[in-house]
């Protein structure tokens, strides 16, 4: 007896990451503010599919951007299991690592950080809050040209961010669900804030001992990051 088989299912083709489609991702998808940059100048072939949109902070959420070794050191410690709990959207862009935050949070960070005893340390931590902007990562499963940011925890279509994003809870717990100050859902800012500080820190020291070695150049290495 003779069996046919089927012919094997051709893979979807990934969308292009154009700027207009990544902006009506967003506006539409998400309902996320959004500002189209202008193209580069000609003066050389322009790489495909590189979309030049921005996505507007403050508005929905804050970013604080971080080196990506320190960044993944981070995710490592995020997750239902992890002592971070889970984090909102997480993206990367070349050698930074963007971590959404709640709205709001840029304008807290400079204190916090110096009542968590980091105020005197030089970090390589930026908070992108009110007025800001930060390049919109590719939707996921779209193709984009190399270099361009991508999603490594991404949002979700059709959900609410701001429940899934860290923001300032009182007396170190997590940010409460629904109000209610014993439903931990999100990680404290102030723990993650914390965490970011010491994992800069740690990433800074280990680069400058790498140069310190003899004959040893220090070489960021884009390794596998945690999107779990």
């Amino acid at each position: 007896m003779t069996i046919a088989l089927p012919f094997p299912r051709k893979p979807p083709e990934a969308r292009v990451a154009t700027t207009a489609a990544v902006a009506r991702w967003y506006a539409t998808g998400l309902g996320w503010a959004v500002g189209e940059l202008p193209p580069p100048p000609r003066t050389a072939p322009a790489p495909p599919a590189a979309p030049c949109v921005d996505l507007l902070t403050g508005l929905r959420f804050d970013v604080l951007d971080v080196p990506a070794d320190a960044g993944a050191a981070v995710l490592r410690q995020a997750g239902p299991t992890g002592p971070l709990g889970p984090l909102g959207p997480v993206a990367l862009h070349g050698s930074r690592m963007r971590l959404l935050v709640a709205a709001g949070s840029a304008d807290e960070v400079p204190g916090l950080l110096q009542w968590l005893e980091w105020g005197g340390v030089t970090l390589d931590l930026r908070a992108v809050g009110a007025g800001g902007r930060t390049a919109a990562p590719v939707p996921p499963g779209w193709s984009g040209a190399q270099g361009v940011a991508v999603w490594l925890r991404p949002p979700v279509p059709g959900r609410e961010v701001e429940p899934t994003l860290p923001a300032l809870a009182p007396f170190g717990r997590g940010a409460a669900a629904d109000g209610d100050p014993g439903s931990v859902r999100g990680p404290d800012l102030v723990r993650l804030l914390d965490t970011l500080a010491t994992e800069c820190h740690r990433a800074r020291l280990l680069r400058a001992n790498a140069r310190a070695a003899p004959g040893g150049a220090y070489e960021y290495a884009a390794g596998e990051y945690p999107s779990d």
